[in-house]
């Protein structure tokens, strides 16, 4: 049987070999060795991928990149075949996945050198935890066991909460778009919650794959709300875990970093319950020992003054009864009055056969002036004569 030959330009066979490439093998996965990687003018994405007999050559940009490569990793490329007019053959690049363990693990310690360089693993970046919080956005996959582990730790811990899930993929290809989304998500909510918990569990460098993206783990450096990493694994954390404002160990352990225990919330308040009334009823006890000897030493200081008031009242009494004309009259004393009842201070004041009264302390008589006698004169003339 004779085969049809059929005859082209070259323009017409590059679209009719890129339209049976396209109805053939619309998008190919392809595993290899990677090859002769570069970066045209910080855009364009230029490798091979090889095996030990063959090599192809890939095309895409830097935004098909899951983080730095490097000659010699096995990546995973899905991508679509195309005939280019100008370049020649090449598989035009969708996606990029490094695989198998080594190329995995220097994936992750390419990106984290780069990581490190702009500062994003910085303690001086981390941001304390609301604690606890009133409202938690959780992004996990619903149906896990990490996500059963979390609620029921949290539940019984504590009360009150409000948990918003976002239920995500936490591997496989989806997992960092979904993981990225549901960050996006919730800092853009009107009412966002105090703080992001995202958790999976344990697994292979292969399953944990989405936690060392680097969108992914951009997304959470530069959230707006503080973030809570939790892998079920205690070796090679990924770099998500680095990023975050605080890790947990595992699922468990974050709820119980985020809450406290309420039971022993309770001993601790019954505690300090007991010690505040011991504290208060020593020092009411203080305060009625000190109140009873402030009222000793008043009670003594009024006695002290009232002796001392009722001593000054006594000497004051005496100085006035000295002083009262009654007791000068009492002592023989008199008081001599003339007739306009003006008291006699001296002789002078005194005429011969003048009538005057004269008071005594049990009365008063009349008499009659004889003769007077100056005694004050006499003893200045005396001094003086």
């Amino acid at each position: 049987m004779n085969q049809q030959t059929l005859e082209f330009s070259v323009s017409q066979f590059i679209a009719s070999f890129n339209q049976t490439l396209l109805a053939t093998y619309p998008k190919v996965i392809i595993t290899g060795e990677l090859a002769n990687y570069r970066i045209s003018r910080n855009k364009w994405l230029y490798f091979d991928l090889k095996d030990t007999n063959s090599s192809l050559k890939f095309f895409g940009t830097v935004y098909n990149l899951p983080g730095p490569l490097e000659d010699g990793m096995m990546l995973k490329v899905v991508g679509e075949p195309r005939l280019h007019h100008l370049y020649g053959f090449s598989i035009n690049i969708e996606t990029i996945k490094p695989v198998g363990e080594g190329s995995l693990k220097k994936a992750a310690e390419l990106l984290k050198d780069k990581l490190v360089k702009e500062g994003l693993f910085d303690e001086e970046r981390k941001r304390k935890l609301a604690y606890p919080p009133s409202k938690i956005g959780l992004i996990t996959a619903k149906q896990s066991a990490a996500y059963a582990d979390f609620i029921k730790i949290i539940s019984a811990r504590w009360t009150s909460l409000t948990i918003e899930l976002i239920d995500v993929q936490v591997q496989g290809d989806l997992a960092p778009e979904q993981i990225i989304a549901a960050l996006k998500q919730f800092n853009s909510s009107f009412d966002p919650p105090e703080v992001l918990v995202l958790i999976r569990g344990g697994g292979s460098a292969d399953d944990l794959q989405a936690f060392n993206n680097e969108e992914v783990v951009r997304s959470i450096a530069f959230s707006r709300i503080p973030t809570l990493i939790a892998i079920g694994h205690e070796t090679d954390l990924s770099l998500a875990e680095l990023t975050a404002d605080k890790r947990a160990s595992t699922p468990s352990n974050a709820a119980e970093l985020l809450v406290p225990d309420k039971v022993e919330q309770l001993q601790k308040l019954v505690i300090i319950k007991q010690n505040l009334k011991s504290s208060l009823d020593y020092k009411l006890q203080r305060l009625k020992e000190s109140l009873e000897l402030y009222q000793e030493s008043v009670q003594k200081a009024s006695l002290r003054n009232l002796d001392i008031f009722k001593n000054n009242l006594i000497n004051k009494s005496a100085i006035i009864e000295a002083f009262n004309p009654e007791s000068v009259l009492k002592r023989g004393y008199a008081i001599v009055r003339k007739g306009n009842h003006k008291i006699v201070k001296q002789v002078d004041d005194l005429q011969p056969d003048q009538p005057i009264q004269v008071q005594l302390y049990d009365g008063e008589f009349v008499a009659q002036v004889k003769s007077l006698k100056n005694y004050y004169v006499k003893a200045k003339k005396g001094i003086y004569g």
